[in-house]
C-alpha cells in the first residue's frame, strides 16, 4: 500500500534559475522512477531562511505531494544528503487529515 508524503526541500541560492530547475527534476524523476505517484508540487520562489544555512540566509524552497512505500523515504532521504545543492529538507508522511486539508486548500485557490 501506497502512503502519502509531503517533501520540501531548500536549494542553494547560489544556482542559476536553469540549475535550481534541474535540481527539482533530478529529485520528481527519483520518485516516479521509484514506483512513486506525485499528486502536486509548488515551487515556493526564493525565500529568506529563519537562520542561516551554510553561511546561507536565502534559498529556493519546492514542495512535492506524492504517494509511495514506506522504505522509499529513506532513499529519497540519501539522495537530498548527497546532493550538495540542498541545503535542507524535510519529508513527512501525511496522515488522512492532513491530507484532505491539503486537497481542500488546493481546491481553494
Amino acid at each position: 500500500m501506497l502512503n502519502h508524503y509531503e517533501t520540501v526541500f531548500i536549494v542553494t541560492p547560489v544556482l542559476s534559475e536553469s540549475q535550481v530547475k534541474e535540481t527539482v527534476k533530478k529529485f520528481r524523476d527519483f520518485i516516479a522512477e521509484n514506483g512513486g505517484e506525485i499528486d502536486y508540487e509548488e515551487d515556493w520562489g526564493l525565500r529568506k531562511l529563519a537562520y542561516p544555512i551554510q553561511k546561507k540566509t536565502t534559498g529556493f524552497y519546492h514542495l512535492i505531494e506524492f504517494k509511495a512505500e514506506g522504505e522509499f523515504i529513506k532513499k529519497l532521504e540519501i539522495q537530498y544528503r548527497r546532493d550538495e545543492r540542498i541545503i535542507r529538507f524535510l519529508t513527512f508522511k501525511m496522515d488522512k487529515h492532513s491530507f484532505e486539508y491539503a486537497e481542500k486548500k488546493r481546491s481553494n485557490k
